[in-house]
């Protein structure tokens, strides 16, 4: 008897937690993501975003710092955004447009706990003023273009040039010691 008690109040439990609000909005195969689900202001989170056809979209929420850019395959899209450190506590709605779709969700932000071994409370999360760090002789350095491009045409010769020079002399080195083991 203790057992078929068992088996009924468990089918209830499944057939109430399948009316929930959130197992409806999983079951239309739309939904917003968030971890961790109650950030602290200032933090990072991680956003994932199911029911989007396209393999690119972006979230928006005024509890973000700027708009992530998400992207994936499958209907599923990946990213990550920062929470704004002047924000208050509170739930934020977060719009992800993805294709022509738009699903919403929501963050729970909560307040920063500042403990009193923690200096970094009081700080600003970004710098107010440039930082004078001086640059010494890497000054001149610093306004020459850098390139990303690879080597050009003079540098690819001198090493093909280089490389054949290298084989030569293992051939020759290696020709020497087999006549003299001879």
């Amino acid at each position: 008897m203790g057992s078929l008690r068992l088996t009924l109040c468990t089918g209830l439990l499944a057939c109430a937690a399948g009316l929930s609000p959130v197992a409806a909005r999983a079951a239309d195969g739309q939904g917003v993501t968030v971890t961790p689900a109650s950030p602290p202001v200032g933090s990072v989170v991680a956003l994932r975003v199911s029911g989007c056809s396209g393999t690119t979209g972006t979230a928006a929420s005024t509890a973000f710092v700027a708009d992530a850019r998400l992207g994936g395959t499958g209907g599923a899209l990946t990213g990550q955004a920062q929470v704004r450190s002047t924000i208050g506590a509170g739930t934020y709605d977060v719009r992800v447009s993805c294709a022509g779709t738009a699903v919403t969700g929501s963050v729970a932000v909560v307040a920063q706990s500042s403990s009193p071994l923690d200096a970094s409370a009081e700080l600003p999360a970004s710098p107010v003023a440039p930082v004078h760090a001086g640059g010494g002789g890497t000054a001149p350095l610093a306004s020459v273009e850098s390139r990303s491009t690879g080597p050009d045409t003079a540098q690819a010769v001198t090493g093909l040039l280089l490389a054949a020079f290298a084989a030569a002399a293992v051939g020759l080195l290696r020709a020497r010691r087999g006549r003299g083991s001879r």
